[in-house]
């Protein structure tokens, strides 16, 4: 009878705990996606953040191929505990994709091995880049088989037609349409390509998950198996990630930490110019861009940004004045605009485009306090033309004076540059590559420049008068 009633116990596991080969017991877990509580069994509800049908099923302990170990396989290797200074350094090769901002964005060329998560709206040139891209290197790269476009959201026809569309070579532009992750690494190790393109990651699942795909379990576990692939071959790989309605990747946020690279598409798919933003990089800088233009023929690259963020308006206009950024490597011009009117409500209304908006705010109580100009009763706008969006605190100084313009209604002179951060004691601290900042306006013909003192150059630059200020009143005496 004890032989039977263990049996009986044995018979009523959930065959969701028995995976893989053999008898190996691998268990399931579920983590909550909102405050990543794990839970041994699905509930409805959380049980610590008591948020509703958040739990994902997952795997836990377990690779998710059945072998022992493998999940861990190919990103550091075992060659045990090393002196940093007996680690031999080799020089990273990297392959120009064929689009120069892509090249700049990526740090200078595509790093063998490496994982890129592109992510961005719908209709922002994701796919397009992508295969612009692709067919360049299928082209330069040697073989018949350098590169491969794996779709899982369009039909080989779409892509295809996308190409011829906008003139591409597709003689040796390989393409796969296929979601089920054990099909697709089985099909690239036979191909053997060296670039590779997955579009989109949120499409793609694993036959040992039992969730749906684009789920948090399925999105880990196939990107970890993507990985581990690229670590091990030396392919590199593109993963196509779909973005949230706040602007973030959807899923899991240890995506992001898995992959090498993270670029953003920013702007208006209705605009021409698309920005794509690096905002992690682990073979080049962060928050580096790259600027194309949308076109009937594709994605084109745009070797002068601020030529296109300059309004030259005609004339002298209240409210607008001139910027210098610096994005990455590279400083670049870009026009801020303020508009400043009367508040019909009782509470003013305060909106940024482009800018922090609780940077605004403490702006307006910096230019009250040490400046006496108060706007507490009026609404306040700023746009940052062209779509870009800046972080840097050299955008205070800036926003501050085209604000004044737009309240007193006096145009600001049209060569005129600025740059500078605003303390909490009205002072105007410096900012770095002051004088690569003004070196760039001087070439688009800019003649003066209000910058903090520190960041006044010892020596003269031609055609340039640079006016320093200490504090913000000085810097406001200077428009008068």
């Amino acid at each position: 009878m004890n032989y039977q009633r263990d049996a009986s116990a044995l018979a009523a596991v959930d065959h969701h705990s028995w995976r893989g080969s053999g008898m190996a017991k691998v268990k399931t877990r579920y983590q909550c996606t909102d405050c990543g509580a794990i839970a041994n069994q699905w509930n409805g509800q959380c049980s610590e953040c008591k948020a509703w049908n958040t739990l994902e099923e997952g795997l836990a302990g377990a690779p998710a191929d059945g072998s022992p170990g493998s999940r861990f396989e190919g990103y550091a290797g075992n060659a045990g505990v090393t002196a940093a200074s007996d680690v031999e350094q080799e020089e990273i090769s990297r392959t120009l994709t064929g689009l120069s901002e892509l090249d700049r964005v990526l740090g200078g060329g595509l790093v063998s091995g490496s994982v890129t998560l592109l992510g961005g709206d719908p209709g922002i040139g994701k796919s397009t880049l992508l295969v612009q891209s692709l067919a360049f290197l299928s082209q330069t790269l040697p073989g018949d088989s350098a590169t491969l476009y794996v779709t899982g959201e369009e039909s080989l026809q779409q892509v295809s037609m996308r190409a011829r569309r906008i003139g591409l070579p597709t003689e040796k532009l390989k393409l796969f349409a296929e979601t089920r992750i054990e099909q697709i690494l089985a099909t690239v190790q036979s191909e053997k390509p060296q670039i590779v393109v997955i579009d989109s990651v949120q499409t793609v699942f694993t036959e040992s998950v039992n969730s749906a795909p684009g789920s948090v379990s399925q999105v880990r576990e196939s990107a970890a198996r993507l990985v581990r692939y690229a670590k091990q071959t030396g392919t590199s790989i593109f993963l196509v990630g779909h973005v949230t309605k706040e602007g973030a990747l959807a899923g899991p946020r240890v995506l992001e930490h898995m992959v090498d690279t993270v670029l953003y598409f920013e702007g208006d798919p209705g605009n021409r110019y698309r920005v794509i933003r690096a905002v992690k990089n682990r073979f080049g800088a962060v928050n580096e861009i790259g600027v194309f233009a949308m076109s009937d023929r594709g994605l084109k690259v745009v070797k002068n940004p601020s030529a296109i963020f300059l309004s030259r308006h005609v004339e002298p206009v209240s409210g607008s004045v001139i910027m210098v950024t610096r994005e990455g490597t590279r400083p670049m011009l870009v026009e801020a605009q303020a508009l400043v009117d009367g508040g019909s409500q009782g509470n003013p209304r305060r909106i940024t485009l482009g800018l922090e908006h609780n940077r605004l705010a403490m702006l307006l109580a910096v230019l009250h306090r040490h400046a006496g100009i108060a706007m507490f009763d009026q609404d306040v706008y700023v746009n940052v033309v062209g779509g870009v969006r800046i972080s840097e605190t050299a955008a205070d100084l800036p926003v501050v004076l085209a604000a004044i313009s737009s309240f007193r209604n006096r145009p600001l002179p049209t060569d005129l540059v600025v740059f500078g951060e605003l303390g909490l004691s009205g002072e105007v601290r410096p900012v770095s590559n002051g004088e690569e900042r003004l070196t760039e306006a001087a070439k688009h013909g800019f003649k003066r420049a209000i910058v903090p003192m520190r960041n006044k150059p010892k020596n003269a630059i031609p055609g340039l008068l640079v006016e320093g200020v200490e504090r913000l009143p000085q810097a406001i005496d200077l428009l008068d």
